[in-house]
């Protein structure tokens, strides 16, 4: 039973002792993915609070099923396991400035701080590891367990939050390290009337009146993110989901390389402004027909009206990436989808 004033579980002497070995020169190169976050805190304080952090820092995103947008772990810094996963590229660090697993990194923060009426919260790099990134949530000193549960009770939205958009700048940045494809831009807008911004990697085809952007690499057995747009002209009346769908599936039967069939156990769909114009967006799962091979992934499909043009657009996203988690990949393609531009005005 844990409650206010319970005594903390003693680190071990050689946890203390290696506590240090993160200041030197000396520090190995982090390990481990971007979006999966390690947790320390003091057992009791973890047992009071530590199922409403993970969860709130998890997140959830719909991809093929909900999922969490975060892979988190908790640690408990006195056994020797914390020794090797402090090392990983994420970090989550909760606790006092005398607890021993937050003294390097203050250190390593090189300032002075001093949580006064609550929670502080920091970010420092290359604590233990380097290109590790390590988030303090820094409690006062000699807060009892209660007051310190409730403390980071309220800092979990705004610690989400960081992890989302520095997770979303992350992938973005991955994204385009290949360059931003501006040429295929300029030549979609001045040939064709709407643009994209794509990665250079992507691969550009023509198919009559429906534009086909492709990325397979490294293997289209194990990845592959594939855009369309096609438009309507004059544009029809309204936007319905079950419209959308149709017009979608006339698309993949005379341009995908295989059949999808969309499962609609489960679907999200509902009007939406897109740069201030009308639209509607579907996002869904596809799925190989019945007897086919099965594969399935997540898709996005959006209309937009643009009035200027006399055209509604048709953008559609899919992902095929089986037995990789999904949500980066679902960013990427909302990225892509979030640079369409009609040029109607």
């Amino acid at each position: 039973m844990h409650g206010r004033g319970t005594a903390r579980k003693p680190v071990t002497a050689a946890a203390v002792a290696l506590l240090a070995v993160g200041a030197c020169d000396g520090r190995p190169l982090a390990l481990g993915d971007v979006n999966a976050i390690v947790m320390t805190a003091a057992p009791e304080l973890w047992a009071h609070v530590g199922e409403e952090v993970m969860v709130g820092v998890e997140g959830r995103v719909f991809t093929v099923r909900d999922d969490p947008a975060f892979r988190v772990s908790y640690e408990d810094p006195a056994r020797e396991a914390w020794l090797r996963v402090r090392l990983l590229k994420q970090q989550l660090v909760i606790g006092a400035p005398s607890d021993p697993w937050m003294v390097p990194v203050l250190s390593r923060a090189g300032e002075h701080r001093e949580p006064v009426d609550g929670a502080v919260t920091f970010q420092v790099p290359d604590v233990w590891s380097k290109g590790q990134l390590v988030t303090a949530l820094l409690l006062p000193d000699g807060s009892d367990t209660d007051s310190a549960a409730e403390m980071v009770r309220q800092a979990v939205p705004a610690l989400q939050e960081t992890f989302e958009s520095q997770y979303r700048e992350w992938v973005v940045g991955k994204m385009f390290v290949s360059g931003r494809d501006r040429e295929l831009a300029r030549t979609l807008r001045e040939e064709h009337g709407f643009s994209l911004l794509l990665p250079e990697v992507y691969e550009y085809e023509r198919q009559d009146s429906v534009h086909i952007f492709l990325n397979d690499n490294p293997n289209p057995s194990e990845l592959i993110r594939q855009i369309a747009v096609t438009w309507r002209s004059p544009m029809p009346e309204g936007i319905t989901g079950e419209g959308l769908l149709d017009w979608r599936a006339q698309v993949v039967e005379g341009h995908y390389d295989f059949p999808q069939v969309v499962n609609t156990e489960r679907w999200f769909a509902g009007p939406e402004r897109f740069e201030g114009r009308e639209g509607y967006r579907i996002q869904a799962v596809w799925e190989n027909p019945p007897g086919e091979y099965p594969a399935a992934g997540p898709f996005i499909t959006l209309a937009v009206r643009c009035p200027g043009q006399g055209r509604m657009y048709l953008i559609d996203a899919w992902l095929y990436a089986p037995g990789r988690d999904k949500y980066e990949y679902m960013i990427q393609l909302e990225e892509i989808l979030g640079s369409f531009r009609c040029l109607d005005d």
